[in-house]
């Protein structure tokens, strides 16, 4: 900038954009101060080198801006750890299971690990089973990145949220209960309560692993 450019000839762009050609860096300087303004290198590189007429501060003032925004819309991806045990109730595994679906959602990466004690150690399919059926039951929202592997005393998969081909993630509580909705009737109208319409087909019950 200024006095340090030290090569012997400058191609010039003025505060405007107008191009002022080529001169030596002292008589470029001399224009940037009758100005008020600097004389910065923006193309080193080239033959000869390209400086412009500009406001120096100002413009380190909106670059720091610039970065500021972008950091600001930044999303940071973390790594939530959702733990299990091998005999997990049905209401804890559901309760667990809403929180992974809500960090999914929020962008976040999930860690979902079946902790082993003692004896348990002896039956690591079930802690298998747990993770494969989580798994399965998020399969519309998440993809497993990694898993189920066991190290140590501890069996764990790692789940990332899908997303559209516009970038955006889906939300994780529709489909989630999609998941529970009933299979759809094949008649064009519902039948009353206690008295299905002819033709129409009962969902089974629904089974699920506890």
């Amino acid at each position: 900038m200024n006095e340090r450019i030290r090569v012997r000839e400058i191609r010039v762009i003025d505060d405007t954009g107008q191009q002022l050609g080529i001169m030596p860096p002292p008589q470029a300087i001399t224009i940037a101060r009758q100005k008020g303004l600097d004389l910065v290198e923006i193309s080193p590189t080239a033959v000869p080198p390209v400086c412009r007429i500009m406001d120096f501060g100002k413009y380190q003032y909106q670059e720091q801006k610039r970065a500021r925004e972008a950091k600001k819309h930044q999303k940071i991806i973390e790594v939530k750890e959702i733990k299990f045990r091998p005999k997990v109730d049905e209401h804890d595994y559901q309760f667990k299971k809403k929180h992974i679906e809500r960090f999914l959602a929020d962008g976040d990466k999930v860690k979902a690990t079946v902790f082993f004690r003692g004896r348990e150690m002896a039956h690591p399919e079930i802690g298998r089973r747990i993770l494969e059926r989580l798994i399965g039951e998020l399969s519309e929202v998440a993809l497993a990145e990694s898993g189920p592997r066991q190290e140590g005393n501890q069996m764990h998969a790692i789940l990332t949220g899908k997303s559209d081909k516009s970038g955006r993630r889906p939300s994780a509580a529709p489909a989630a209960d999609a998941a529970r909705r009933p299979a759809p009737s094949t008649t064009a109208a519902p039948a009353p309560v206690g008295a299905p319409s002819a033709g129409q087909v009962a969902a089974p019950p629904a089974t699920e692993e506890s």
